[in-house]
C-alpha cells in the first residue's frame, strides 16, 4: 500500500488526467478554431487574456525582433497562456517530483514538463505535453542556487558573475571568465558538484542606466546637469555647459557609477560641451519633468520671445518661466559669453548643463544667473541648435532613432541631421524652401510638409 501522501498525489493524477482528457477533447486544433466560421469569433480565455490585452505595440516589437507574422505572434501569446496555465496545474500535481517546465518552437510553443519519477509520464502526456524524467527535482536545484547566493555575499565572484537553474539541463550553471572563481564559489558553497555545469564566458554584465535632461552628474568635486542625449555616428552621450568641464574631465552619473568623458567644450565665449558616455549608460529622448515623470524631446525649434519655457536641473528640479530674449551677451568672473538665451526661470548651483525645453521642443542648455528658487531670478541658457552644429551632435527624440543619412529626393539639399536657421534656403523634390525657425532637421520632418518650419519660395 502507498503511504497516505502518495496515494493522494496518485488520486490527484488521476483526477488531472480525466480532467485534462476533457480540455483536450473539448479544445480540438488550433486555439482559433471555431465551431461556425460564419459565427463571431469564440475565444478561449487564453486568447482573450494573452492577445486581447496585449498592445499593438508589442504585437508589432514580436513581429520585428522574433521574426513572426501577426498571426503567427498572436498563435504564440495564446500557446504560451495555455502552457504557462497547464505547467502551473501539472506543478502543483507532481508536488516534490516536479523538475521545471519550458516551452520551445518558434510559433507552435511545445510544452515540456521535467519529472523525477518516471510514473508522472501519463499524467504529463495527458496535459497535451511531453515528459522528461531527470534525476534532480527543481526544489533541489532552487536550493543549491540558494546556497550559492548564500557563499556570494563572502566570497569574490567577479571572474564567476552569473549562475541560474537551468531546467532544460536539470542543472545549475555558473557562467565563469575564470574556472577556478567557479570551482571556488561552489566548494565555498558547499554544492555537490553533480548538480551544477559550469560554463566559460568572456562576460562580464554590468548594469544599465538611462540618460535623462535635468538629472546629476559628477566631475571631480563638482556636480552639474544633463541637458539633453545626444548621438556622434554610434556613440552616445549629453549636452551640458562648457563650464562645467574641459575636454577630457571623467564624469560619473547620479549615482555615482563611471559614466563617460567630456569630448569637447568652449568657455568663455560660448557656454557648450558634450560627453561621450560608456556603454553602461543609454541616451533617451526624455527630460526629468515635474514630480520626475518624463518628458518627451520631440526636436529642437526654437520658441520665440514671450513664450513659455521650463527647465529641469538636479540641484532645483523643474521650474518655468518665459523666453525675455535671445542672442543676450553676458559677462561672468571667467569672461564673457555671447549668443545665449536670457529667461525668467529660476536656477542654482548644481542646475548648471540641464535642460531648458518649450512644450517639446529642447531650447538650450543652463548656463548661469542670478537669484535663486526661493525669491526669484533671471537666467540664461546655452542655446542647443548652435551647440548641435558646433560638435556635429544630433538630437535624441522621441520620433524614435536618428535622423536618416539625407534628402530621399535626388538633387535636394535638405538633409536630415542638419541645423537650420531661420532664413536658411534648401531644395527638395524641385522645389525652393526657407526656413521660418531654427531646428535640427528630421526624417519626417520635410519641408513640404512643416509649414511650420519652412516656407516655399
Amino acid at each position: 500500500m502507498l503511504p497516505l501522501p502518495h496515494r493522494r498525489a496518485a488520486a490527484t493524477r488521476a483526477a488531472l488526467i480525466a480532467a485534462g482528457a476533457l480540455v483536450l477533447a473539448a479544445l480540438p486544433g488550433s486555439a482559433f478554431a471555431q465551431a461556425d466560421p460564419a459565427a463571431s469569433p469564440v475565444r478561449s480565455p487564453a486568447e482573450s487574456a494573452a492577445v486581447g490585452k496585449t498592445s499593438p505595440g508589442v504585437l508589432k516589437a514580436m513581429q520585428r525582433d522574433l521574426g513572426l507574422t501577426s498571426a503567427q505572434a498572436k498563435a504564440r501569446l495564446v500557446n504560451e497562456a495555455e502552457a504557462g496555465a497547464d505547467a502551473g496545474a501539472l506543478r502543483n500535481a507532481l508536488g516534490r517530483d516536479f523538475a521545471g517546465a519550458w516551452v520551445h518552437g518558434a510559433t507552435s510553443q511545445k510544452l515540456t514538463v521535467a519529472t523525477t519519477d518516471a510514473a508522472d509520464v501519463p499524467l504529463i502526456e495527458a496535459r497535451g505535453a511531453q515528459a522528461r524524467v531527470v534525476p534532480h527535482s527543481i526544489s533541489e536545484l532552487d536550493a543549491a542556487k540558494g546556497r550559492l547566493d548564500r557563499a556570494a555575499k563572502k566570497q569574490a565572484t567577479r571572474d564567476a558573475p552569473v549562475w541560474y537553474v537551468d531546467v532544460r539541463s536539470n542543472a545549475v550553471v555558473v557562467h565563469a571568465v575564470k574556472a577556478a572563481a567557479a570551482k571556488s564559489l561552489v566548494s565555498a558553497a558547499g554544492v555537490d558538484s553533480a548538480l551544477v555545469r559550469v560554463e566559460r564566458t568572456q562576460e562580464r554584465p554590468r548594469p544599465l542606466y538611462d540618460l535623462v535632461g535635468g538629472e546629476a552628474y559628477y566631475m571631480g568635486g563638482g556636480r552639474c546637469s544633463i541637458g539633453f542625449s545626444v548621438t556622434k555616428g554610434a556613440q552616445q552621450g549629453f549636452a551640458t555647459a562648457g563650464h562645467c568641464g574641459r575636454a577630457g574631465t571623467a564624469t560619473t552619473g547620479y549615482n555615482r557609477v563611471a559614466q563617460g568623458t567630456f569630448q569637447a567644450s568652449i568657455f568663455p565665449g560660448r557656454d557648450m560641451a558634450w560627453v561621450a558616455t560608456n556603454t553602461q549608460w543609454t541616451a533617451t529622448p526624455y527630460v526629468k519633468g515635474p514630480g520626475g515623470q518624463r518628458v518627451g524631446v520631440g526636436g529642437s525649434t526654437q520658441s520665440p520671445v514671450g513664450a513659455s519655457i521650463c527647465r529641469s536641473g538636479s540641484t532645483t528640479g523643474w521650474h518655468c518661466g518665459t523666453i525675455s530674449q535671445h542672442n543676450t551677451s553676458v559677462t561672468y568672473p571667467e569672461g564673457t559669453i555671447s549668443g545665449v538665451t536670457r529667461t525668467t526661470v529660476c536656477a542654482e548651483p548644481g542646475d548648471s548643463g540641464g535642460s531648458y525645453i518649450s512644450g517639446s521642443q529642447a531650447q538650450g542648455v543652463t548656463s548661469g544667473g542670478s537669484g535663486n528658487c526661493r525669491s526669484g531670478g533671471t537666467t540664461f541658457h546655452q542655446p542647443i541648435n548652435p551647440l548641435l552644429q558646433q560638435f556635429g551632435l544630433t538630437l535624441r527624440t522621441t520620433g524614435g532613432g536618428d535622423p536618416g543619412p539625407g534628402d530621399p529626393e535626388p538633387g535636394g539639399t535638405w538633409a536630415a541631421g542638419k541645423v537650420y536657421a531661420a532664413g536658411d534656403s534648401v531644395t527638395y523634390g524641385g522645389s525652393t524652401y526657407r526656413c521660418l525657425q531654427p531646428h535640427q532637421a528630421q526624417t519626417g520632418w520635410e519641408p513640404p510638409g512643416t509649414p511650420a518650419l519652412w516656407e516655399a519660395v
